[in-house]
């Protein structure tokens, strides 16, 4: 008999469902986005590395970000393509989705890493780290280990998902957790202990990478709803164009933000030369690590927003499968609200307590100049974090209608033309500012947007909804 494990996704109230897959969906993302913050609050309170080592992980990040736009895009998209398959309970499609996954990601981060190890030198320079010798030898000794973790980070976070959708959240999270507490364990232990500088926060994290990796390859030889044999791992095209379509929005989505962070890495290397301060030597890096920070605060805020979303794909998926539009609606209406309380409480936070926040990495031991810049960009930077929050769940869970054009192009427009472009447009009228300014002006602007596809998407689901519910439903 035909097993239907994930039945209950299209018969349990939308709230219970979405605490069940969005709380260990968050949890698992934000303690990926904690293995980079936690680097950075280690190394920051590091007196032999400071200021330095924060702009050296500064300029390392947006490389973490391609691979894990990678892992995401399979991920995500097998996420998707397995939860609408096991929907309309088409078993074949899902267990080629997640044997094909399994192999292209493997391909990928292998080559990734060759790229990553030949071209260092000057993939580093492409994102600001040249702005001076300190920093750069930082970047460089960092980025070197954190290369050689790059298979284990993009399969532990491509299976992830891949682990929700199977219909055990809980395991996705347990082997996240596992993975940050063995980094956050060893992080103070290399960094102090033994003093291995840079080197010793690249290799606390890595292990901790290779340890959720293991948990994933673990877990997908015991899968629930969809059970790979043999003949899962054997390429098929029509599968993989349909599951790479559905992730190429999360794929775009984080390797845009990586264009964003290339073009603010330079504009800050650019215009802090120009800047009275920022000028001199000794303080050139303070820029490029303060806004390394808000970033992280930012990917701190942006992962729960994100895990609220994505944790929701496996529900609308199965119920897209189902043709429940009416569970479909209620669940996007639930998780708006959701994003804004999210957005809110952050706000509240980088307004109120932005002295605070930057005394965490390190302030005390810098220049006065670190921390007025730190405050002046937690508050400019982050002041639209409501509608940052709207505008990311907008996207992704339009992916999960199947809706990758829109989806992908809305992220396009927020990451490519209005992030890089504000980034390097606002700079030329408000210097350093203008880099600051970047961020909130583009995340009004796409709301305009977000909020034009909201109405459109909630008023189709209505119509779908009365054209094909049972009576007994309607």
């Amino acid at each position: 008999m035909e097993k239907e494990t994930n039945r209950y996704l299209e018969s349990q109230p939308v709230g219970v469902l979405m605490r069940r897959y969005a709380v260990p969906c968050v949890i698992s993302l934000l303690v990926a986005a904690l293995y980079n913050i936690v680097d950075q609050l280690f190394i920051a309170n590091a007196d032999y590395l400071g200021s330095y080592g924060n702009a050296a992980n500064t300029v390392v990040f947006p490389l973490t970000v391609v691979a894990l736009a990678l892992a995401v895009m399979i991920g995500d998209g097998c996420c998707a393509f397995v939860s609408i398959a096991l929907g309309s309970r088409n078993r074949e499609d899902a267990h080629r989705s997640v044997g094909n996954s399994i192999a292209l990601c493997v391909l990928a981060s292998l080559i990734l890493t060759a790229i990553y190890l030949i071209f260092s030198d000057g993939i580093l320079a492409m994102f600001g780290g040249r702005v001076n010798e300190e920093t750069f030898a930082c970047a460089k000794e960092y980025f070197f280990w954190i290369a050689l973790g790059v298979p284990f980070y993009m399969f532990g976070q491509a299976m992830n998902p891949v682990i929700r959708s199977d219909g055990s959240p809980k395991f996705a999270m347990i082997s996240t957790l596992a993975g940050a507490a063995v980094n956050i364990v060893l992080d103070p232990l290399f960094i102090f202990g033994f003093r291995w500088g840079m080197m010793g926060a690249a290799v606390a994290t890595v292990l901790g990478q290779i340890l959720t990796a293991i948990l994933a390859i673990w877990y997908l030889r015991r899968m629930k709803a969809v059970q790979l044999e043999r003949s899962s791992f054997h390429p098929c095209l029509r599968v993989l164009r349909r599951t790479l379509a559905l992730g190429v929005c999360s794929f775009l989505a984080q390797i845009s933000l990586v264009a964003a962070m290339a073009a603010i890495n330079n504009m800050l290397r650019r215009y802090g030369a120009m800047d009275g301060i920022f000028s001199q030597p000794q303080y050139a890096q303070i820029p490029m690590a303060v806004v390394g920070i808000v970033m992280k605060f930012f990917q701190i805020v942006i992962s729960i927003s994100i895990g609220m979303a994505a944790g929701c794909i496996p529900i609308v998926g199965y119920n897209v499968g189902a043709k429940r539009s009416d569970r479909v609606l209620a669940l996007f209406k639930r998780l708006l609200l959701c994003e804004a309380l999210l957005g809110a409480v952050a706000l509240i936070v980088v307004e109120v307590f932005p002295r605070a926040l930057i005394a965490l990495f390190g302030a005390a031991n810098e220049s006065p100049y670190y921390a007025e810049f730190a405050v002046r960009s937690f508050r400019i930077y982050l002041s639209m974090m409501i509608l940052a929050c709207v505008n990311k769940a907008t996207f992704i869970f339009l992916q999960s209608l199947g809706k990758a054009l829109e989806s992908t192009l809305l992220s396009m427009v927020r990451e490519v033309v209005f992030g890089v472009g504000f980034a390097l447009l606002l700079p030329r009228f408000f210097a350093l500012d203008g880099v600051l300014y970047s961020m909130p002006v583009s995340d009004i602007l796409t709301f305009v947007l977000s909020a034009v596809l909201i109405v459109k998407t909630s008023r189709k689901l209505k119509a779908d909804f009365a054209q094909t519910a049972p009576p007994h439903i309607a």
